[in-house]
């Protein structure tokens, strides 16, 4: 071997070594976590806006550049593939909380779902009937078929090659927290803590929770309970404190012709005051009746909070109210077999309590009824208002004064 073909093999081991060592960004440590930060918030945007928004729930309309976009990086991040999560999580709304919920806490447990809910997706993926039944009109092109799907695995073993060019051998940290980072904020901690642990703002049907009122970690989606209460929504914040970074990146991919909405929670409206509630104040009420009763409970809590003042002043014991306090507007299927010997003690205590429960269930049955007309739904809400204003209850005065004003 020549001197200068020595050199040259000399040049290239040391270039090796180099890329190796520090990659070809030469990037330091907290700028290496800074990109592995922005990488994974892609993929969190991707999952939210593409996989769910788009895909599970046609809520919104990509235009065909970001949606392959958000295809590709998903392959190349996740190797998940399109049909798969779409079906499985339309098989979640469908059967929530249920048999057949294919990541429930209250199916398989809280400690199962979290630490391997990832697992839970991969069993149920292999499922043909919840294909062939919750996958339907998802991507099925060229592309789809004899690559994303059938290689679904190559994307991410090309994202390792990339991690550890640009970054050297610490690029395999990088790809490493890639390829955790939906496992866990998605699979681990929105299936699990996300119907285990929160606050709730509409008593939905299910167990979902609201895990923090700032969607920004994981996309949106710790607005849960929202989602699960509005799932065709494209916008999962509802409350003036709540923030969505989902949505703003559907407003901004909006504002470039990028995407368009089909839907968003709805949002009652309110005019004059009628004389009785009509059919319109009906079909107001019915189509936003989460934030009916979401506004009724708003009413429980601050009658419970006054009648623990007055007990207060009398130097009486108000543990039994401070249980009502929390748990008297919601649903009894979702309150602790412990707590409910509390929560009819303070009724039998307390008549405004106890009559203001019984109204609760009077108004939710305006919506649960599957017998009544519409002409009988509008006669029983003019004798509800009737009842709740002739009460001798300010609250229950008051919010039926409300509900007259509402419009459709």
């Amino acid at each position: 071997m020549s001197s200068s073909d020595s050199g040259t093999l000399s040049l290239a081991w040391d270039g090796l070594v180099d890329v190796l060592a520090n990659g070809l960004t030469h990037a330091t440590g907290w700028q290496m976590l800074l990109i592995a930060l922005v990488l994974t918030h892609i993929t969190i945007a991707s999952v939210t806006i593409y996989l769910h928004r788009h895909q599970a729930h046609r809520s919104m309309d990509l235009h065909p550049i970001a949606s392959h976009f958000f295809r590709f990086w998903l392959w190349m991040t996740t190797g998940q593939v399109t049909k798969e999560w779409a079906a499985i999580h339309r098989k979640h709304h469908a059967k929530c909380e249920r048999e057949g919920d294919p990541h429930s806490p209250h199916v398989f447990g809280i400690k199962t779902v979290f630490w391997t809910g990832a697992e839970l997706y991969r069993a149920e993926s292999k499922n043909p009937e919840t294909m062939a039944r919750y996958g339907h009109g998802t991507p099925d092109d060229w592309i789809e078929r004899n690559l994303y799907t059938r290689y679904s695995a190559l994307g991410v073993s090309l994202m390792l090659v990339v991690d550890v060019l640009l970054f050297g051998m610490a690029g395999l940290a990088v790809w490493a927290l890639q390829m955790a980072w939906i496992p866990i904020t998605a699979a681990g901690i929105i299936n699990g803590i996300g119907h285990w642990w929160g606050y709730r703002n509409f008593e939905a049907t299910d167990a979902s929770t609201n895990i923090s009122p700032w969607g920004i970690i994981i996309g949106g989606e710790e607005l849960h309970n929202n989602h699960h209460t509005y799932p065709t929504s494209a916008k999962l914040s509802v409350k003036p404190y709540e923030f969505d970074i989902g949505w703003m990146y559907i407003t901004i991919l909006k504002t470039l012709g990028l995407a368009s909405v089909k839907k968003v929670p709805p949002k009652m409206a309110f005019g004059d005051v009628k004389p009785v509630a009509d059919e319109k104040t009906l079909e107001a009420i019915i189509a936003n009746r989460y934030e009916v009763m979401a506004r009724y409970a708003r009413e429980m809590r601050a009658a419970c909070q006054r009648e623990v003042e007055g007990l207060k002043a009398k130097s009486a014991d108000a543990a039994a109210l401070h249980a009502a306090r929390r748990w008297l507007h919601r649903d009894d299927d979702k309150v602790p077999a412990e707590v409910k010997p509390q929560l009819a003690l303070a009724r039998a205590e307390h008549p405004v309590l106890d009559k203001m429960v019984t109204m609760r269930e009077e108004l939710r049955a305006l919506w649960s009824s599957t017998n009544a007309s519409r002409d009988q739904l509008a006669v029983d809400l003019q004798a509800w208002c009737r009842r709740a204003e002739e009460s001798g209850i300010a609250a229950l005065r008051d919010f039926s004064i409300r509900l007259r004003s509402a419009h459709a």
